[in-house]
């Protein structure tokens, strides 16, 4: 699994789209947060990191599918995975591997943002006047949110040999699964279940776990999700290996 990871790791990071993509999420969110006049800080006069909370995850949609398009529909198109079935090395280990390489290059690309809570607590007045719980809160949120959207991408990379088609797949079952319940619970035939309906979606359980308190049903969800996806990309290589 270790191997898979390295190798993934130092692909990625030794192509231009690795660069590509993380320059332009810091840069579309350093703007969006501290320059936009209808969105940036300094419009609001008060300290929070609530817009930055608010457009990260449709951020997200579009920046972990195009870390993850790859991850196993490149080597099903340059027939590597064929030649990966033949070596001793379990499909679940092979999903794993792929899915914590895509997951710790979000991580690192989120990691620069921190700076906006040091930059926050400075700015503040009084200095240090921030909802330290809130934003700890949020950020682990995003971390459960960035593991179920990677968990998605590897899975849809598993879907199609081609890394535009996988993106597509990727992109709609995160906006699905953020959106589509809460859009759903909020039409009129579904006045009787829309608590119900709204608490199937990840937007419900990420905007809880915003609010600073950390509830071990809102990790389960997310746990849940991951390991979903997870175990459906093990079970789509099983089919690709057992017609190979």
């Amino acid at each position: 699994m270790w191997s898979i990871y390295r190798k993934e790791i130092s692909s990625f990071l030794n192509s231009l789209i690795a660069y590509l993509v993380m320059t332009v999420f810091l840069v579309t969110m350093g703007l969006l947060v501290w320059v936009f006049p209808d969105t940036g800080i300094f419009e609001y006069g008060y300290a929070d990191l609530g817009i930055f909370f608010n457009m990260v995850p449709f951020v997200f949609m579009f920046l972990i599918p195009a870390i993850t398009m790859k991850s196993i529909a490149e080597e099903s198109k340059s027939g590597m995975l064929e030649l990966l079935f033949t070596k001793p090395i379990n499909e679940i280990k092979l999903v794993f591997g792929k899915y914590l390489a895509g997951l710790t290059l979000v991580l690192v690309t989120l990691l620069p943002t921190i700076i906006y809570y040091f930059s926050l607590r400075y700015i503040s007045n009084p200095v240090g006047n921030v909802d330290t719980a809130g934003i700890i809160g949020a950020y682990i949120g995003l971390l459960f949110l960035a593991s179920s959207y990677t968990a998605i991408g590897v899975f849809s990379s598993s879907l199609s040999e081609n890394q535009i088609v996988a993106f597509i797949i990727a992109l709609f079952f995160s906006f699905l699964l953020f959106m589509g319940f809460s859009s759903i619970s909020s039409l009129t035939i579904f006045e009787g279940m829309s608590t119900s309906l709204d608490q199937l979606g990840m937007q419900y359980h990420y905007d809880a776990l915003g609010k600073g308190v950390i509830d071990i049903r809102d990790v389960i969800y997310f746990i849940s999700v991951t390991f979903i996806f997870i175990y459906a990309t093990f079970w789509v290589l099983k089919l690709k290996k057992w017609n190979s």
